[in-house]
């Protein structure tokens, strides 16, 4: 058997912000198993994680329905949140199945991870990726060479909220990359920027909560609106927020989470 959890992270809510399952076998299991294990679940990313030595260092891969990721956000935000509840740590180290060491600490409700920052380059984006998503006008295109994925800004947040992409256009309309996101200004005191993810490529169509794109949005956002600390909002369905903070190379990045299900798969 498998201990399994079920976990909303970058929420303070049950059922909203973006669920995911966290996988804590005894033994090892093959890539194989844990992508039908994801599968199964049908969440945008199910993790597995082991401690490593016995101490608070413990390994980490992700995975969605439909392949391995390199890195999650809220995913490794879930599998934090299950290791603080359950153990007396404050402070913990993910080592990722690309050996990158993701640090991971306990303030009060807040869970801060430690993540790389990536840059971006210029790029002209097809006039079909814009039909597919629905977009009109675009302020500005560029793409995240180590995240494979097409970074978009627009007017308006109302314009971002309402969006409905052709998913079989949209995933017929650009090759080899992992998904496009979709930004814009706040233009309120309570955020600073929004975002959308969609990543019909590598997942499911639409990622409810993204930590992992902070990588390069929050980089993106810091120039452009000249700070450091932010909060973002992701105005999918399921709505969900966190604050960022860049610091040296490292991007900050602050969420909370809440456990929904805990229990076990007898498949493995």
């Amino acid at each position: 058997m498998l201990k399994t959890y079920f976990v909303d992270s970058f929420t303070s809510e049950p059922f909203k912000g973006n669920p995911a399952a966290v996988c804590m076998p005894d033994d090892e299991i093959g890539h194989e198993k844990m992508l039908k294990i994801a599968g199964e679940i049908g969440f945008s990313e199910t993790a597995f994680i082991k401690q490593i030595n016995g101490d608070s260092r413990y390994s980490i891969r992700y995975f969605s329905p439909k392949k391995e990721i390199a890195l999650c956000g809220h995913a490794t935000l879930a599998s934090a949140k299950i290791i603080f509840e359950k153990t007396q740590a404050s402070a913990i180290s993910f080592l990722t199945g690309e050996n990158l060491n993701l640090t991971i600490e306990k303030n009060g409700s807040n869970i801060i991870m430690e993540f790389p920052i990536y840059d971006t380059v210029p790029l002209i984006t097809p006039q079909a990726v814009l039909r597919a998503l629905g977009i009109n006008h675009i302020i500005n295109s560029s793409y995240s060479p180590k995240n494979k994925i097409i970074l978009l800004e627009i007017t308006d947040t109302q314009t971002l909220g309402s969006l409905n992409p052709d998913f079989n256009a949209l995933i017929n309309s650009y090759e080899n990359i992992n998904g496009v996101l979709v930004t814009a200004a706040s233009g309120t005191d309570e955020y600073d920027f929004h975002y959308r993810y969609f990543w019909p490529w590598a997942g499911t169509n639409e990622d409810p909560v993204t930590g992992g794109v902070q990588t390069f949005l929050a980089k993106y956002w810091s120039t452009r609106l000249s700070k450091k600390k932010m909060n973002a909002f992701q105005s999918s369905q399921r709505t969900g927020f966190m604050t960022v903070e860049l610091n040296g190379d490292k991007v900050l990045i602050y969420g909370t989470a809440v456990i929904v299900f805990e229990g076990y798969l007898t498949c493995v």
